[in-house]
């Protein structure tokens, strides 16, 4: 049976509305405001766009919040320990209300740009600004539309959505937008930003139109038309050329390889907005707030240099995590040195894409939009398994060959992303867009799944004060 919840509306709003009304009358306070600076008034400058493209991510990734400490949010994928498949109402809503602040703002900074309130800039300036605007509402309505399904469409067009209460928008409806957006990022965004590491280029704009495609192509939507558009935007990435795998499995993730040349676009932390404490990575020598699911690691996760790299098998004394009595952590993010480690401090970033997850999306698209896997196919998913091999042959994790049919082609290909983007807020979605929940989950959790834990749900607050909206199936 789903977990049913109960919604209570507290009795103490109505009354501190009374006693604010009541205030204003006793002391019969002037309620005409002097003066008043709205949002659409407000943006007159690029540095005033700027502080919203920086202060959208700073939501995303703060210390101790956001996507740099949130071990709830994926939690019950198969490779994060603690998951049961037990979602309680207002899962997740942290996230939410980040990315609903962030639209909010990016549409208030699009409105002032397409009115022309910019005062000083160059067509082409304005364009930048457009380009990068565009590209993060993109990515905060795909964020939001893959965990939540069909939300509310507000844009810089909306009008008084502060007042009128918006009703939600289908799955495709919103992935017109996510299309619109992140193509008219591509049209606008450099192919290199120079100096200013951490921005959205052009490829990556590309990258994650592809990645839109491809979730497009599968549930809920599973619009095969789609196959051939995120196999051909994923391509184009490809021969560009810009972006490539770091040779070495032990260097992906070190401090020097942060900004590239594979890492594309991430969770950026710097000397004065670090990441949260690293020790929440490792479970052997630190707290383990984030930590590897044991059958995963030891039954599923194959042998092979990768899993040492980033799983963290070993602790620093030489003894493994079962026998030290603890859980395998994250060594994905701690390649700082010890001396940050034991202050509790580290810069590093997490990716939100990276030119593995692009081969990745090509070999599945160019796959299952062909019947099969063709050449291109096979040779792009073994660059990833070459490496995860150590450049050595592994007849325990072989690469894959044009003989295999679709369907097997399929699944290794969703194996492979499990076990390259493991711990980058990825195989949770990979297990909602293919629909394998009950297929990869332990089999003494599937007593808590339904078809709903396809969708979180909508929080209880959103649900109190919007009459418009409806909850997600289950919930």
């Amino acid at each position: 049976m789903k977990k049913i919840y109960k919604l209570y509306k507290p009795a103490i709003l109505p009354v501190a509305v009374l006693i604010l009304v009541t205030s204003c009358n006793l002391f019969n306070l002037d309620e005409t405001p002097k003066s008043f600076i709205s949002p659409d008034s407000y943006y007159k400058t690029p540095q005033q766009i700027e502080t919203i493209l920086s202060g959208t991510m700073i939501r995303c990734f703060s210390e101790w919040s956001g996507y740099a400490y949130n071990p709830g949010f994926h939690r019950n994928s198969d490779q994060d320990n603690g998951g049961d498949l037990v979602i309680t109402m207002n899962y997740g809503s942290d996230i939410w209300s980040i990315h609903w602040a962030n639209i909010k703002d990016l549409n208030f900074a699009i409105r002032a740009i397409r009115n022309g309130s910019l005062t000083g800039t160059s067509k082409a300036d304005e364009d930048l600004l457009m380009g990068q605007l565009k590209f993060l509402r993109a990515w905060n309505y795909f964020q939001l539309v893959r965990h939540w399904g069909g939300v509310p469409l507000l844009t810089d067009e909306t009008e008084d959505y502060f007042v009128a209460l918006p009703s939600r928008a289908s799955v495709a409806e919103v992935y017109d937008l996510i299309v619109k957006d992140f193509t008219e990022a591509v049209e606008k965004l450099p192919s290199d930003w120079g100096t200013l590491v951490g921005r959205p280029t052009k490829d990556v704009a590309k990258g994650l139109l592809a990645k839109a495609y491809l979730t497009m192509a599968t549930a809920p939507l599973n619009d095969a038309s789609c196959y051939p558009k995120a196999a051909a935007m994923a391509k184009e990435v490809m021969a560009g050329g810009k972006y490539q795998l770091v040779y070495d499995i032990k260097d992906v993730f070190s401090m020097a390889t942060k900004y590239g040349p594979e890492m594309m676009w991430s969770f950026n932390a710097n000397q004065n907005h670090p990441s949260t404490d690293p020790r929440i990575w490792s479970a052997i020598d630190g707290w383990g707030d984030y930590s590897c699911d044991r059958f995963w690691v030891d039954s599923v996760y194959p042998e092979q240099p990768r899993k040492y790299a980033y799983l963290e098998i070993y602790g620093k004394d030489g003894i493994r995590f079962d026998e030290a009595g603890t859980d395998a952590g994250i060594k994905k993010y701690l390649y700082d040195t010890q001396e940050n480690f034991d202050r509790g401090f580290t810069t590093i970033n997490i990716p939100i894409i990276r030119y593995a997850d692009v081969l990745l999306i090509f070999a599945e698209a160019e796959n299952m939009s062909k019947g099969g896997p063709d050449r291109e196919a096979v040779d792009a998913i073994n660059q990833v398994i070459d490496r995860a091999n150590g450049h050595q042959p592994n007849p325990n994790y072989p690469l894959l060959t044009t003989n295999m049919t679709r369907e097997q082609f399929d699944k290794a290909v969703i194996n492979e992303r499990s076990y390259e983007l493991c711990f980058e807020y990825d195989r949770w979605c990979d297990m909602l867009r293919k629909r394998i929940i009950p297929e990869v989950t332990r089999y003494y959790y599937l007593v808590n799944f339904t078809e709903a834990d396809y969708l979180f749900p909508i929080p209880e607050v959103e649900m109190r004060l919007n009459p418009n909206m409806t909850q997600n199936p289950g919930y």
